[in-house]
Parts: structure tokens; sequence; C-alpha cells
């Protein structure tokens, strides 16, 4: 996928977990432990590719174009409350559909107040354990979440670990 109509150059730069994210930008990895077994793994893959997991973080709403992340789907993420609520439009860049890890990344579209990409990994690793890795690298896009600072990328962090605990929860429940 090219980078037309996405506010940064990088695109798909968090596919790749072993390469080092672009340069010049803020960078979070959080991973959360999320069980163990092929079960686990299986539900909380589909729970990331369906948006479920989104869905899950208390004060987040999602407008999907589909209902599964797929290459080219547009979704606008919502958080916040009433008028509040910011509205966050992405694209999703890239998709991942195997036996032990599956997930998505989308990237930054005009009028998202930061710029770059965010990604949610479900792995499954050789002694069985699955883990959720929220990888991300982003700059602020407009005045506001410059003037935010520190403050942006700790909600960046604690959005990375409500997914976790998110995802957690579902896995669990089946």
């Amino acid at each position: 996928m090219g980078t037309a109509g996405f506010t940064y150059q990088e695109v798909g730069a968090t596919r790749d977990m072993d390469r080092p994210l672009p340069a010049g930008y803020h960078t979070l990895r959080v991973r959360t432990r999320l069980g163990t077994g092929g079960a686990v793994q299986r539900v909380a893959g589909s729970a990331v590719l369906n948006w479920r997991m989104h869905r899950a973080v208390l004060g987040v709403t999602l407008e999907p174009e589909a209902r599964e992340a797929a290459p080219g789907v547009g979704v606008i993420v919502g958080i916040g409350v009433g008028r509040l609520r910011l509205r966050a439009p992405c694209r999703v860049v890239w998709t991942l559909r195997e036996a032990d890890r599956t997930g998505w990344g989308y990237g930054t579209l005009p009028g998202h107040p930061e710029s770059g990409e965010e990604a949610f990994l479900v792995e499954r690793l050789p002694d069985d354990s699955v883990w959720l890795t929220v990888t991300a690298f982003s700059r602020p896009a407009v005045w506001w979440t410059r003037a935010a600072g520190p403050f942006a990328r700790w909600g960046q962090r604690a959005y990375a670990h409500h997914c976790g605990r998110a995802l957690k929860r579902l896995a669990r429940a089946h």
C-alpha cells in the first residue's frame, strides 16, 4: 500500500517487529501476557481482527468500514465523551493471519491529532504463552497535541495497556 492519503511516509513500518521503528517519532511497545495455548491465541486473534478488543476498552468507540480489519479499511476511533469526544480517522495498512500470529496495523489520516502508525499483534510463542504487543510510532499533528506533550504520550501508553487488559478479559471469557 502506498503512502497516498496518510499523514506520514513510513507506511507499514510496524509490520516487522524485528526492525527498529522510524526515527523522529515517539515510539512505544507494550506487551501483555494473555494466557497460554492455541485456544487463547485464536480467541484473542479474532477479537483483534473483528474490532472486539477496541470496543471492549471503556470510553472508546469505533466506526469501521468493514466487519474485520483488512488493508484499505477505514476506521474512525473515538475517544472521550459527548462533545469532548475526539474523532481520529485511520486506515488499516496491513494484516497478518498466521497459525501463531494474528494482527494488523493502522495509519493516521488527515484530521487525526497525531501522525504515525499503531499495530496490534497477538502471538503464541514456542513456550505456548500468548501475548498482545501494541507497537506505535507517532508525533503531534496539531497544536494541541504538541502542547499536551508528555500527557499525550502517557495517554497512548495507557490506551495500549487498556487494550491488553480488555483482550485478556475477552480471551478468558471463552
